[in-house]
This record gives structure tokens, sequence and C-alpha cells, in this order.
């Protein structure tokens, strides 16, 4: 099993050397525009778009694939969900009766609980847009965050003025991720050379040998996070934003480029979601 590394993207592309602040104008943009897009079909394009400039921009694969394996029992749970249990709000978007939708799956009515229960075409439809939807927001991060340097991603806060204290906790956890997924390497590598072949085990098997695996990555990063403490105590930290810093963080042109089209596109899309209702479910 290889443990993605949660770290910086080395690729350097337009996107990478905008400022934080211009990129976090994007995602506001985006989450907004996404989340008035229920229409599977607009929330799909969304998601594809972003996909595609996860790709383009370097983010790695094996963390992109992480995703993709962890949001999948999500999705199909969604699926479920909507397609068997939400009928009457599905129904109301749709402009139907709830017994106008179309069926797609009955079970069986001897099932204990859900026997009976019919699973609708437009359900399903509309747990993909809610998938769909969830799995963009989740791709946004790594988005504007792995593509940005950690110092420069504090400088940007800093600007935006946001305490100095949730800056750095949140740099710092950051910072942190690299060094507990480097803990959870050694920690395989040595069960490697012990004997255990993880790739040939069955399912119980992997799920004993990781809560072993647990317990000393749990107490290595809580002695690192002692270490840090103390670190912090020993240099007098303050939590003050009245500090100098390495790098500068200016708003370029391409900066205000991208805030003021992400202003401009968020407001279009908030107009055409209510005044036309783009994107809603169910509108033709």
């Amino acid at each position: 099993m290889n443990v993605p590394r949660f770290q910086t993207v080395a690729r350097s592309t337009v996107f990478s050397r905008l400022d934080f602040r211009a990129k976090l104008a994007i995602f506001l943009t985006l989450t907004v525009v996404g989340a008035g897009w229920s229409d599977p079909r607009h929330a799909s394009a969304l998601l594809a778009g972003v996909g595609v400039a996860c790709v383009g921009v370097g983010i790695p694969w094996p963390y992109l694939r992480l995703m993709l394996r962890v949001m999948a029992p999500f999705g199909l749970l969604m699926l479920f969900t909507h397609g068997f249990f939400n009928k009457e709000h599905v129904a109301r978007l749709v402009g139907v009766e709830a017994n106008g939708l179309t069926p797609l799956v009955t079970l069986p009515e001897a099932w204990w609980l859900i026997g009976g229960a019919q699973m609708t075409v437009e359900g399903v439809w509309y747990g993909t847009g809610v998938f769909c939807r969830s799995l963009m927001l989740l791709l946004l991060v790594p988005l504007c965050v792995f593509t940005t340097h950690p110092d420069r991603l504090v400088l940007g806060l800093v600007r935006l003025r946001v305490p100095y204290k949730i800056v750095f906790v949140f740099s710092s956890s950051l910072r942190f991720f690299p060094l507990i997924f480097d803990e959870i390497r050694a920690v395989m590598e040595t069960q490697r050379l012990r004997g255990y072949a993880l790739e040939e085990m069955g399912a119980l098997q992997r799920v004993r040998v990781y809560a072993r695996i647990a317990v000393p990555v749990i107490l290595g990063a809580m002695f690192k996070a002692q270490q840090i403490e103390v670190v912090l105590q020993s240099k007098a930290f303050s939590g003050s934003p009245a500090r100098t810093y390495l790098h500068d963080a200016r708003l370029r042109p391409s900066d205000w480029w991208a805030i003021a089209a992400s202003a401009v596109v968020c407001g279009a899309g908030v107009w055409a979601a209510v005044r036309l209702g783009f994107g809603r479910f169910g509108a033709d």
C-alpha cells in the first residue's frame, strides 16, 4: 500500500503562481456556484473541470485516487438514500407527485424494514448530483492549498486579517501531515521487513495489521506534537502578527484579474440560478 504524500506540488503553473487570496476568491466562487447547481449534468461538468485542473497543476495522483476511494462509499450511500427515501423532495423539485416518479428497482415485500421500497430514476439522478458537488468541493481544497507554499499561504491569510494564532495552527497542520504519513510509511516498511505481505492478506488480516500500526503512529504523532509545544514555549511564542516575513504578498495584475473574474462569475452564477433556474434540478 502506497501512502500518498501531502505536500506542495513542485510544478509551476499559472494557477500555482497566483496569490493565495486570488485562489481563495476562486474557491469561494466555485463553492457558491456549485452549491446552486443541483442538476447532475452541470455538477458533473463542474467536477470534471476541477478534476482536470487538479491534474494540470500537478496534484499527486495517489492523493486523487485516495479521495475517489474514500468518497466511493459516500456516493453509493447518496444514490441509495435519495433513490429510495427522498421521494417527496425529489418529486417537489421535478414538479410531480411522489407516485409519479419513474420506478427503477422495487425491493421484495418480504424484506425486513425496507421491504417494498422503490428506487426511482429521478432519485438516483439527484443523488448523482449531490455526489458530484461533494466531490468537487473536496477537490477544491488541494487545488488551492497544495499549489501554495505554506509561507505564502500564511502571509496571504494574515493579509486578510485572519488572527495569526488561527493561521499558525492551520499552517502547522499542513506541515504536520507529511510527518505523520512518513511515520506510517516507515512503520509499514518495518512490518514488511518482518514478513507481513499486506498485499496478499485478506480484509480481516489487514484490519488487524493496521490496528497494530495505529498504536506506534499515534504515539509518534503525540511525541512530535509535544516537541513542537516545547519549541514554541522556548521561543516565547505569543501569536502576534507584528513580525517580519521572508516572503512578500502583493497582489499582481494577474491576481486582480482572477479576483475580478471570480466576482463576475459568482454574481452571474447566482443571478442565473435564482432568476433563470440555471443548473437547478428538474429545470429544463
